[in-house]
């Protein structure tokens, strides 16, 4: 019989976080990466992992055969029935070694672990910012989505927060003649029509 070793000879060139075996490395390379290769046919939307995709799949059929017999929720599957019961006994039964904290699930628990590592393992491959926790990360994801959907300009790819804003730098492109935006009292000339009213008020007082 061969002896089994705990050796981790599979380290993760991003993080530095080892693993004994390659399958579980190429598993977690996916939090940097943010690769989906498993795709529902149904909807498109992509995974890291197939049990994922799988139990995606429970949300077009309607099944849900796990049944909490407190509060009467039915869920797909049997991890999240053991994880909704614990909200009904408190019972909280993985433990931080570091601060004695418990937790529910483990996945809890890896996310509080660190806090105190300091792993970020996502990472925006568009700004360069690393995160501990996933929905934080995708929360800063949807801060760029919205940046490509700000308003731009047409002549010089300029991006403003909002229309008011473009169409006053459009006027720096394309502005009125110089006499429509030329103070006729002092005759100072300005880019803009909402700078030449503001200027009009001086001569006014």
């Amino acid at each position: 019989m061969k002896a089994h070793t705990s050796a981790r000879r599979y380290p993760c060139e991003t993080c530095g976080k080892t693993f004994s075996q390659n399958s579980h490395l190429s598993r977690h390379i996916r939090t940097h990466t943010g690769e989906k290769p498993f795709r529902c046919e149904v909807c498109g939307k992509g995974f890291p992992e197939n049990y994922t995709l799988k139990t995606h799949m429970k949300t077009h059929t309607g099944v849900k055969p796990f049944h909490c017999d407190i509060c009467d929720k039915d869920f797909t599957e049997k991890a999240t029935l053991i994880k909704h019961t614990r909200s009904h006994t408190g019972l909280r039964p993985y433990s931080c070694e570091t601060c004695g904290d418990s937790f529910a699930d483990h996945s809890t628990l890896r996310t509080h672990i660190r806090t105190h590592t300091g792993e970020k393992p996502y990472h925006c491959e568009i700004c360069g910012k690393d995160f501990a926790v996933h929905s934080n990360f995708k929360k800063h994801l949807r801060i760029h989505a919205r940046q490509q959907e700000l308003f731009q300009c047409e002549n010089c790819g300029e991006k403003f927060s909002h229309r008011f804003y473009l169409m006053k730098h459009v006027e720096t492109h394309a502005p009125k003649s110089i006499t429509q935006l030329r103070c006729q009292i002092c005759g100072d000339n300005f880019i803009d029509s909402v700078a030449l009213q503001s200027h009009l008020k001086i001569h006014n007082d």
